[in-house]
């Protein structure tokens, strides 16, 4: 039999490796800018972020808030939305759903309460008063939240995804605003995840399929040639 598609390959290129080759392609496709775009912070609170006081914290780039808050500042100075998600959970975690049952220690996911110092956003994030701020339940900043309707109301045809985990709620929101027709950004620097091999192999089937993953100062670019 003639072989016309692929059998999975293994040659031994770690998740690193393969992603810095898919990058370096002079011929890969982009999806691109359009005309208006939206910075949408997926989890920057401190279950996820404070390294010093969560064991489910976690860091990649240390510079990673510091991206994401400058990004926010150039949209918001172009009149353009600045968007923060995290998510929580009522006090019986019963909100959670299916994704709240594998773990019920102090730890696990449906035990970030509201009003809780996990559920509490980083100080360090430059939040705005007229960003738009909400809790979500799952994965997807888009699930069941008003993210969708908000960024239609402002004209945003481009979403700029920042924040973690690379591997799950940033792969998920990024993934649902190319279903819903949005151009869709992941800004290398301003993602998080626990492990290389789970940051790296997401990135790449991200750019492979479903965003344009770039260096974070491709979009600074683009938002300061903007008047």
């Amino acid at each position: 039999m003639t072989l016309i598609g692929t059998q999975m390959v293994c040659d031994g290129r770690t998740a690193r490796q393969i992603f810095e080759d898919v990058m370096a392609n002079p011929a890969r496709a982009k999806f691109g800018f359009g005309e208006r775009l939206a910075i949408v912070n997926v989890d920057f609170q401190q279950a996820y972020t404070r390294t010093d006081l969560f064991k489910t914290a976690y860091e990649t780039d240390p510079r990673q808030i510091e991206y994401a808050n400058a990004l926010s500042r150039l949209a918001r100075s172009r009149g353009m939305p600045v968007i923060w998600s995290r998510v929580g959970y009522k006090e019986d975690g019963g909100d959670a759903g299916v994704w709240g049952t594998r773990t019920d220690t102090p730890d696990s996911l449906q035990n970030i309460k509201y009003g809780s110092e996990r559920h509490a956003f980083d100080p360090r994030c430059e939040i705005d008063p007229d960003d738009l701020q909400y809790t979500k339940r799952m994965p997807s900043a888009f699930f069941e939240t008003p993210l969708n309707s908000y960024l239609r109301w402002h004209r945003v045809d481009t979403v700029v995804v920042t924040g973690g985990s690379t591997s799950g709620c940033v792969r998920a929101t990024a993934v649902d605003s190319l279903a819903y027709g949005f151009r869709t950004i992941v800004p290398i620097e301003t993602c998080a995840d626990k492990h290389e091999s789970y940051h790296f192999a997401n990135l790449t089937d991200l750019q492979l399929k479903y965003a344009d993953v770039e260096p974070v100062q491709v979009v600074i670019d683009w938002l300061e040639a903007r008047r």
